[in-house]
């Protein structure tokens, strides 16, 4: 079954259901849902989204939630379309306007995302992600002031990491790597105990060609996550660099030697 047969969610419960105690609530599932996300663990929180919406369909941050994992999977298309079907239920929350916004910038539809990013903000829509947003969306569109639109979200959260990663996380995908690594290193002067962050920095490194760096990071990310998998294939890929620079330095040696 596809992530997508995930995300439905049935209208009501059968009575042998009800007449059960649940232990496993909405509440129980919002909480994993957002421990899944702050572990980037994304298809996790997108099940987890779902069965929110299970017990409580009109929950419309798990509804925006779905939105933003399918987002971060990189599903730009599956995350319009359920955009729209959570837009048919709440046609003026902001951060689903928001999010749509993004996936309509990530697919390459940058003047719908525009209008979606305004209207976001027009809804009086007051929090990070309305920020974090704008600002994915002006970097689709190539344009300046996506840094004002981040330091605004940073400074709606100062002491949350998460705000920092996450422009890390958008800075990375436009790769522009030297700007996700300088907030990914902010994050983790925040929390210095959290693999994703180590992670995001070692990739970044990597990007940059900072291969000694990256290692360590990287290292450093598996120490605190071993089931990282992301962070042995980054790893990988430093060692790569890492050959490739010593190949570089002997080449250049036996030069100036002859």
């Amino acid at each position: 079954m596809s992530r997508f047969g995930n995300l439905e969610f049935k209208p009501e419960f059968d009575g042998e259901a009800e007449s059960k105690p649940l232990v496993k609530d909405e509440s129980f599932y919002l909480d994993e849902a957002r421990a899944a996300v702050a572990g980037g663990r994304f298809e996790q929180g997108l099940r987890s989204f779902s069965k929110v919406l299970e017990f409580n369909p009109q929950n419309a941050g798990a509804w925006t939630g779905q939105v933003r994992m399918l987002i971060e999977l990189g599903e730009f298309h599956e995350a319009k379309v359920w955009a729209d079907k959570a837009l048919e239920r709440f046609p003026q929350e902001p951060e689903l306007l928001a999010a749509k916004g993004v996936a309509l910038g990530r697919g390459g539809d940058l003047n719908e995302a525009i209008a979606f990013s305004d209207a976001s903000i027009e809804e009086r829509g007051d929090t990070p992600y309305i920020w974090l947003a704008r600002g994915d969306v002006l970097l689709a569109r190539k344009e300046r002031r996506a840094d004002y639109c981040f330091d605004k979200a940073i400074a709606m959260a100062p002491r949350d990491w998460t705000v920092r990663w996450l422009v890390g996380r958008i800075y990375q995908y436009y790769r522009q790597f030297s700007l996700a690594l300088k907030h990914a290193q902010e994050a983790l002067a925040l929390d210095s105990t959290r693999s994703v962050l180590w992670l995001q920095v070692g990739q970044c490194q990597v990007a940059l060609g900072l291969a000694a760096a990256a290692r360590n990071s990287l290292n450093q990310a598996r120490e605190l996550d071993p089931q990282c998998h992301e962070a042995s294939k980054a790893l990988e890929r430093a060692g790569q660099i890492g050959f490739l620079s010593r190949l570089r330095g002997a080449w250049r040696q036996a030069f100036e030697s002859s």
